[in-house]
């Protein structure tokens, strides 16, 4: 027998939970009476509308989960989910590759809401010497490549550092999500066994002046790199509003100066190539 699928009122109460409010912090920050609240989750009152985006707004839900409140509620769904080969998308997909483009030698990535890379530059392939090739296979997950112990994670010089930073930024995610697949995702790589070697002793809290920085051992030497997320401001659509750009930059002048010898070379043999 199918499992019933929760009422507006259920889900309103879980993502309220999920927020730790109380019935009257959100009324307050709803502006509306913790009475009314209160009647809209027992299912005693049933939304308008505008009140479960008015709701959705105050709690902060993601888009996507703002269209299943309104299935929910007995309303069709208002933010579409395309996708990024969509004409639609044509514009911002035109801005990704742009941006993409522009971080070349230095490594850049689209990720999707599971660490899925949707688009990358494919800077600095060295990178990825002696992956397992499963993890390399499309659709590639950046935390699976990560913090598997054949894939990046037994040449991360501060594993435990990186390791750390990752799972606490998915379980933000996961915290303002409450994804599902998310949270499988995190119980996976969780578990992963640490690398031979790098049980070592956490870095002290101020080791680190500005952020902490993604340092891997390569062929060519140690790069150190830190790393920014962008993402689209002011989305309507669920896969643009889902979607982060990691861009990544030389945290030292010898990393900048490895990778631009790595890329010179690779461009060198291009040319090579191309004129025979």
């Amino acid at each position: 027998m199918d499992k019933p699928r929760p009422s507006i009122g259920d889900l309103l109460r879980e993502w309220r939970q999920r927020r730790r409010l109380s019935q009257l912090e959100l009324a307050s920050e709803a502006e509306i009476s913790s009475r009314h609240l209160s009647f809209l989750e027992t299912g005693r009152s049933q939304p308008s509308r505008e009140m479960v985006l008015h709701l959705a707004e105050a709690l902060d839900v993601p888009m996507r989960e703002r269209n299943v409140l309104l299935v929910a509620a007995g309303y069709a769904p208002i933010f579409a989910q395309r996708s990024l080969d969509d004409p639609a998308l044509a514009v911002a997909r035109n801005a990704i590759d742009l941006i993409l483009e522009a971080q070349k030698p230095y490594p850049a990535f689209a990720i999707d809401r599971h660490w899925l890379v949707v688009a990358s530059n494919a800077a600095l392939p060295e990178l990825y010497t002696g992956v397992l090739p499963a993890l390399l296979q499309p659709p590639i997950n950046a935390l699976r490549l990560s913090l598997h112990p054949q894939g990046l994670a037994p040449r991360i010089a501060n594993f435990r550092e990186w390791r750390a930073h990752l799972l606490a930024a998915t379980r933000r995610r996961l915290d303002i999500t409450g994804d599902k697949v998310l949270a499988e995702l995190l119980r996976e790589v969780s578990e992963y066994p640490v690398p031979a070697g790098k049980a070592l002793p956490q870095a002290a809290p101020n080791e680190y002046a500005v952020a902490v920085p993604f340092k891997i051992v390569t062929s060519a030497g140690l790069l150190s790199f830190f790393s920014t997320t962008t993402v689209f401001g002011t989305p309507v659509d669920v896969t643009l509003s889902e979607l982060a750009l990691e861009l990544f930059f030389p945290a030292d002048a010898a990393t900048a100066e490895i990778v631009q010898r790595l890329a010179g070379a690779t461009h060198a043999t291009k040319r090579t190539i191309a004129a025979a």
